[in-house]
């Protein structure tokens, strides 16, 4: 709980530095309600939910559960959009479920035994795929790196309390490479990188833009063995490949048959 809620409030620190020094209009009415939809799936939801999950889960296992992120940011951009894609996008889009649920099921220890933290993980593809597909929407309207900022000080107070709370109960300790890793995630991951990743997607379509999406399982399974020692197995290598293909599949169905969202 520390790090999913940490990292949000240093970003939120930053973020409250960047929209006061440049001194930005504040969000209207509809758009903070936005806004706070955004921070619930990329700010809060996501980063607490893979932390939790995370705790007993390897990396490896996590990065290929998450690979169904870009066929749901797809999905998440479709319905927001009011598109009509073709039924050969959906089956893809199904397929890709499907072997990303019957992975983590045997990765788990079956087909019928889901552990608790493919479920977090599956909970937290559902959060960033809508936090993705409102903020890429609403960027067009307050700009990329704004949107980001605004989202994480309508989070801050939620993170702040989270961030107490879990100090409290356990204090943190790490050696110095961990807090380095947690200086990464706050300042990099939770805020510098959403400014690149927002302007794609505002610049859209959002569903081409997701497909970026597709090399983050391999580069967080290739960190995962350089990084923590783990080891790659038959089973994570293929389920890899297979989610991966099935994703880009999808995501490819509906660029070559559906029009692109509204700019």
């Amino acid at each position: 709980m520390f790090i999913g809620s940490g990292r949000a409030l240093i970003a939120a620190v930053l973020a409250i530095a960047a929209l006061s020094l440049t001194r930005q209009r504040l969000p209207n009415g509809s758009q903070w309600v936005r806004l706070a939809v955004i921070a619930g799936g990329i700010v809060i939801g996501f980063p607490l939910l893979t932390s939790f999950a995370l705790t007993t889960a390897p990396a490896s296992h996590g990065a290929v559960v998450i690979a169904l992120l870009p066929a749901a940011t797809a999905v998440m951009a479709v319905i927001r959009g009011k598109e009509r894609p073709p039924v050969s996008f959906w089956i893809m889009a199904a397929i890709g479920a499907l072997v990303a649920i019957g992975f983590a099921a045997l990765q788990g220890g079956g087909l019928t035994h889901l552990t608790t933290s493919d479920l977090l993980l599956f909970a937290a593809v559902l959060a960033a795929a809508i936090g993705y597909a409102e903020g890429g929407l609403l960027a067009r309207e307050l700009g990329a790196w704004q949107t980001v900022s605004w989202a994480l000080v309508v989070a801050s107070p939620i993170m702040l309390t989270l961030a107490i709370t879990a100090v409290l109960q356990q204090p943190p300790i790490a050696t110095p490479i961990e807090w380095a890793a947690f200086i990464y995630l706050s300042v990099v991951s939770m805020f510098f990188g959403f400014f690149a990743w927002y302007r794609g997607l505002a610049i859209g379509p959002m569903a081409q833009v997701s497909q970026v999406q597709l090399i983050q399982p391999v580069l967080s399974i290739l960190w995962a063995v350089f990084l923590l020692n783990e080891h790659l197995t038959p089973v994570t290598m293929i389920g890899g490949i297979a989610v991966i293909i099935c994703a880009g599949a999808a995501v490819r169905t509906r660029l070559n048959r559906s029009s692109p969202l509204s700019r």
